[in-house]
């Protein structure tokens, strides 16, 4: 764990990128992703990204475009809302518990147990000694997971106070985006100071070598997608090999029975021998 700085202090500038440029870096980004999937779901890797930040920094757009192309039967997203109250009559790690991912799926959490120590703690919904003692106890929630082979991938979105005025305004004045914002939006917008304080306490106490947080500068929203995308196929992809995966002699078999194919051979005619 080491000392980060503010994050109001972060260098948020960002230089631009043409439309071009931005697509050819994606869908690489994009294509890479899909095979380490496919190689998880060949080896039953598990793996979690758990994304927070900002409200209006764009985790929604990352999101999307990390699952763009990923087969979806082993991808699952999770929004992270207020717990319900069935949720709330247990330990606030129990709901996460319950949407861990099986072998060779990944686990997309759109904000986290990092709930606890931000909102949770700024808001009094939990009492000084619970949100001091969840530094401890997501340590160690995370350290089992890794332990037990899952793959825990932490990005946090960091947007400016400019941009994000920018950006809940065109909220506001779009009728198709205002569904994306409500009163709780400026409670916690007015609360910036305390909130700058809350992610800096936990980037400091919860950075760790099994789980360490990742920042994302998202003033420029394509950058980000790009440098979000690039953590994760870059976490992902340590130690990993990606290999063809052989064919069966058995389904080679039945393919060549029914269609006459074999490896390398190609006929005319499709499915006349």
């Amino acid at each position: 764990m080491g000392k980060w700085p503010s994050l109001d202090k972060i260098d948020m500038i960002e230089d631009s990128i043409d439309d071009e440029t931005y697509e050819r870096k994606l869908k690489k980004l994009q294509y890479r992703l899909l095979d380490l999937q496919v190689h998880h779901i060949r080896t039953g890797g598990r793996a979690i990204i758990g994304i927070d930040g900002w409200d209006a920094a764009g985790k929604g757009g990352a999101i999307q475009r990390i699952v763009y192309g990923l087969e979806p039967r082993s991808t699952l997203v999770w929004r992270i809302g207020a717990p319900t109250p069935a949720e709330q009559g247990r330990h606030y790690l129990w709901r996460f518990w319950d949407r861990l991912p099986a072998p060779g799926n990944w686990s997309i959490f759109d904000r986290t147990w990092y709930g606890r120590v931000l909102v949770e703690r700024i808001e009094g919904f939990c009492d000084e000694d619970a949100w001091k003692r969840a530094y401890r106890e997501i340590n160690e929630f995370e350290r089992q997971l890794t332990d037990d082979g899952v793959h825990v991938i932490k990005l946090l979105f960091h947007v400016s106070a400019e941009e994000q005025q920018r950006r809940m305004i065109e909220r506001l004045d779009k009728p198709h985006k205002r569904y994306k914002i409500g009163l709780e939006d400026f409670r916690n917008i007015a609360k910036r100071k305390a909130y700058v304080e809350a992610y800096k306490d936990m980037l400091d106490k919860t950075d760790t070598d099994h789980a360490p947080w990742h920042v994302v500068a998202t003033d420029n929203k394509k950058q980000a997608r790009l440098a979000a995308l690039e953590v994760v196929v870059e976490m992902l992809g340590q130690g990993v090999e990606i290999v063809e995966q052989e064919l069966d002699p058995r389904v080679v078999d039945a393919a060549y029975k029914l269609w006459g194919w074999k490896p390398g051979h190609k006929k005319d005619g499709g499915d006349k021998k």
